[in-house]
């Protein structure tokens, strides 16, 4: 457990806590302690899905703007790499994530939303990368997954402009995927969470898998992955026992092999 980010597992769920007051602002420490969170839920075999949650008031504000302030080239480097490899270990987790995000997702804080395979916001949430409002530009990873999530045209505009957005805008344009009560956004990702870590999770794995190669590289060799992965699923435990509950018109038991 790292000085503001911990791990905590409960029910199979390992939640992911940012806790820097009072903006959860995202510095190399922090950037460091996400990234070793995030490896430990990934080689833990109690966590079955990822929750990553900033608290009840905001999920992360952004880079810690004052600590960067006088930073040259060679100083902002190990910084940015630090937030960017926090980010890739995150989306990297081969189990399913989600994104718990309450008030503000912001620069680093959206591209660490971003690195999720799932969002959920709370009514009030805003999310953006308004980097360019302060000169400079998505470092750890904003200008790449976000054109993945919202297309292109949407990325550049929210990019080049800055501007946020509520929750509402990001569930319309596919940023987000639900919008709740700010009270319930937790623990409907945590009930999300359950759903997964208690379902076929070397199959989830390998979906997975399988979309992030299509989505970071060409079509073919995407749909070779894709039906590799499916092919391999025959080996499984959970493979078996999906189609004979399925045949036999019950719910199935799966043990995550």
């Amino acid at each position: 457990m790292g000085e503001f980010v911990s791990l905590e597992v409960d029910a199979g769920v390992g939640t992911i806590r940012l806790d820097r007051p009072p903006a959860n602002a995202i510095d190399r420490q922090v950037a460091d302690e996400l990234a070793d969170a995030a490896r430990d839920a990934a080689a833990r075999a109690d966590v079955g899905a990822v929750v990553v949650w900033g608290g009840r008031k905001l999920f992360a504000a952004g880079a810690d703007i004052k600590g960067m302030a006088g930073f040259g080239t060679e100083e902002i480097l190990p910084w940015v790499t630090a937030l960017g490899e926090a980010c890739d270990v995150l989306a990297d987790i081969p189990k399913v994530t989600i994104a718990a995000i309450n008030g503000f997702a912001l620069g680093g804080g959206c591209e660490l939303a971003l690195a999720c395979d799932l969002r959920l916001a709370a009514a009030d949430a805003e999310l953006g990368q308004p980097e360019i409002l302060i000169g400079v530009m998505p470092g750890a990873g904003g200008t790449q997954r976000l054109p993945r999530v919202v297309g292109e045209a949407r990325a550049k505009e929210l990019i080049f402009t800055g501007r946020r957005v509520d929750a509402d805008e990001a569930a319309s344009i596919g940023l987000v995927t639900d919008v709740l009560p700010a009270d319930d956004v937790y623990e409907a990702a945590v009930a999300r969470g359950r759903g997964f870590a208690s379902g076929p999770r070397v199959a989830l794995a390998a979906a997975k898998d399988a979309i992030h190669r299509a989505a970071h590289a060409g079509l073919r060799e995407g749909l070779e992955a894709e039906r590799s992965a499916f092919c391999r699923l025959f080996d499984t435990s959970d493979q078996a026992e999906g189609m004979a509950a399925f045949l036999e018109k019950r719910a199935p038991e799966f043990e995550g092999r």
